[in-house]
């Protein structure tokens, strides 16, 4: 019997080159989650900070129905929003607006006041105070754990796991997605019922 020698597959990429890809993908998955940290800190503690408090008075409620096609099999999903209109009024007398619109939790009276924010000319959102805008910084946070935790283990290994030292930071990089993960959900449910 004689044993065959050949070169391995053709299209098989030396161990320095995955380890090169490895660590590209890492660098672009820091930055994936650097512009989440961003984004969380402009979308929560940034635009409560910067937003006008205020009260808008129910004129009337509204429900919008949308339907969207499942790609999953051929029936249609109805979704509906709730829509309030009146008269936002700023706290500290500096804004006025007689056709004010914000997405509501519930269908309201009219005479109803609910907390609001003014966030840009004609944005409007409920106000769910220091709170609400925290959970919400926190969960972008929590969110961006995640890709920064996997991308520096990237970085630094190239997604080789196979000496001690990539086993360690493999052990504490799955421990950080863990508490990103548990963090992620309670900043939700924070934000959720704040």
């Amino acid at each position: 019997m004689t044993k065959v020698h050949g070169n391995a597959a053709p299209n098989a990429a030396p161990p320095g080159d995955r380890t090169r890809l490895g660590r590209l993908i890492g660098a672009g998955l820091i930055l994936v989650g650097l512009v989440l940290l961003a984004l969380g800190a402009y979308l929560g503690p940034y635009t409560y900070a910067t937003a006008t408090p205020g009260k808008l008075t129910v004129e009337t409620c509204t429900v919008d129905y949308k339907y969207r096609s499942s790609t999953s099999s051929s029936s249609r999903k109805k979704t509906k929003t709730r829509y309030c209109y009146g008269t936002f009024t700023a706290s500290d007398g500096t804004a006025k607006d007689l056709n004010a619109e914000l997405k509501s939790d519930a269908l309201h009276q009219r005479g109803y006041v609910i907390e609001a924010l003014k966030t840009g000319d004609t944005s409007y959102k409920q106000d769910h105070g220091w709170v609400g805008a925290i959970a919400v910084g926190c969960a972008w946070f929590f969110g961006a754990l995640m890709p920064l935790t996997i991308g520096f283990f990237g970085a630094v290994t190239g997604f080789s796991s196979g000496r001690a030292p990539s086993r360690h930071l493999f052990r504490t990089s799955f421990a950080l997605i863990a508490v990103g993960v548990i963090g992620l959900v309670i900043s939700l449910l924070v934000a959720f019922f704040a």
